[in-house]
Formats: C-alpha cells, sequence, structure tokens
C-alpha cells in the first residue's frame, strides 16, 4: 500500500509541474504537486468511492480554492497583474482538470479507494446553509485578526499600500473576503459529507487540504513577484486562516453525535 500511495502522490504531482514549462523551477514544482496530491490522498481513499464523483471533489478543490480564490487574492493587492489573469486562469483550470482526471483515474487503477460503506451524518439543508454562512463568517474573522497581525509584525514592508486599497474598498472588503469564505466551503462541502473519517480526523484532514491547496503547495514555488522570505511568512499566515476555516467547516457541518463504523469496530464521533 505505501508503494501505492507514493506512486499516487509522485505521478499525481508530475501533473502540477505544467508551470514549471516555461517558469522553471521544476524541482519546486514537483514538491509543491506531491504536497498537493498527498492532501488530495485522503479524499480518493475515504471519500467518494465512484472515480467520476472523486474527479468532481478534487477539481471542486483545485479549481475554486487553488485558482480562483488563490488569483482573485492576488489581483487585490497587485492590481498590475489584472490585465494579464486570462492566460494563467486558462493555464491552471486545464492543469487542474488534468490532474483531478489523472489521480482519480490513478485511485482506480492503484485500487487506493476504501471500498467500505459507512454512514456519515449530515445536518438538514436549512441548518447546512445557515453553518455555511457561519464558517464564511468565521474565516473573516480568521482573515482579519491573522491577516492583521501578519500584516503589521511582518508583510507591511512588501505591500506598503495595502492598508489604502482595503479602505478604498470600504465596506466592499469585508464583503469580498465573506464571499471567498463561502465559496471556500461550499467547495470542501462534498469532501466534508463523503469522508469516511472520524469528526475530528476527517476536520484535520481538511484543514491541511484547504491550507495546502489554497496557499502552502503554490507558495513553495518561487515567483517573481515575491521574495522567499515573503512566500513563507504567507504559507504560516494561510495556516492561520484556511485551516482554521477547514477545521472550523468541518466541526459546525459534520454532527458530534454520530458513530462511524471504521474496520469493524465502532468509534464515537466527537
Amino acid at each position: 500500500m505505501n508503494l501505492r500511495i507514493g506512486l499516487f502522490c509522485l505521478v499525481g504531482g508530475l501533473c502540477f509541474t505544467v508551470s514549471a514549462l516555461g517558469a522553471g523551477h521544476f524541482g519546486w514544482s514537483l514538491l509543491s504537486g506531491i504536497l498537493t496530491a498527498a492532501a488530495l490522498y485522503p479524499v480518493v481513499r475515504f471519500g467518494p468511492r465512484h472515480p467520476l464523483a472523486q474527479f468532481g471533489a478534487i477539481v471542486l478543490v483545485l479549481l475554486v480554492i487553488g485558482l480562483f480564490c488563490t488569483m482573485s487574492e492576488g489581483a487585490l493587492f497587485y492590481p498590475e497583474i489584472r490585465a494579464h489573469l486570462l492566460s494563467p486562469v486558462l493555464i491552471g483550470t486545464g492543469t487542474y482538470l488534468l490532474a483531478a482526471a489523472v489521480m482519480a483515474g490513478l485511485a482506480k487503477w492503484l485500487k487506493l479507494t476504501d471500498s467500505e460503506a459507512q454512514p456519515i451524518p449530515h445536518r438538514s439543508p436549512v441548518k447546512a446553509t445557515l453553518l455555511v454562512l457561519l464558517a464564511a463568517f468565521l474565516y473573516l474573522v480568521y482573515y482579519e485578526v491573522f491577516g492583521g497581525l501578519t500584516f503589521q509584525f511582518f508583510t507591511k514592508q512588501y505591500y506598503p499600500h495595502a492598508a489604502e486599497q482595503a479602505m478604498a474598498l470600504g465596506i466592499w472588503f469585508p464583503i469580498y473576503q465573506l464571499a471567498r469564505g463561502i465559496a471556500m466551503t461550499l467547495a470542501i462541502l462534498p469532501v466534508i459529507y463523503t469522508l469516511r473519517l472520524p469528526r475530528w480526523q476527517a476536520a484535520i484532514t481538511v484543514g491541511l487540504l484547504v491550507w495546502i491547496v489554497g496557499g502552502a503547495g503554490p507558495l513553495l514555488v518561487p515567483n517573481p513577484m515575491m521574495v522567499t522570505a515573503q512566500r513563507y511568512i504567507h504559507i504560516g499566515e494561510i495556516f492561520t486562516q484556511n485551516f482554521s476555516l477547514g477545521i472550523t467547516a468541518v466541526l459546525l457541518l459534520r454532527p458530534k453525535s454520530a458513530k462511524l463504523a471504521l474496520k469493524g469496530t465502532s468509534v464515537a464521533v466527537v
């Protein structure tokens, strides 16, 4: 099994090296891709059992969190790149569609998916809707608190006009971040409701997934807009925001009173 998991991460990771063909940094791109594939491994192992459903869950996370939410945030603080976003968006979309298809295919070929059926606790649609909004609001809180602390103590030198840009948006700035929180929460909803793991294990798994896809993975690769220290600071900052969102979303949307049967034993979800 370990060999199959390693092959899944390696081949899946290679899909994320397309950008290295023009920009270089193949080694860093491969490392980023392997890390991303490893974060997505629990989805194909303990998530949806059908390859098409696995593809849908993976591509939703990659496109919404890894591409659109990330690029929209970059465009907010780097206005000069807005006119040049079409090409990266198209390349990123193609790369992520390919990666999702390859990983879903690998999961089937390598027989990685745990086929054991287990009940996943669900909230009612009305409660789930309200809790998605609550998770997004809490993401806004995480963003303002941890992002503000990071800006004041670490990244202010890199963004001399960031405060003015945010102030210029007025009320639209928190609304924009709230919308990002809603989008990311909805993107991980299929994973939350199909991941056949106990509640806290699912929460940590989803938290790591949102962090790695939404920041840690892409920021490992050098880029001309950020120096090395800046990228690593943002990796830590995004951990405080995205990992917290993943944990929060699972704990809110997965009831804690249900039980999951794992390999013949009954495990209480707490």
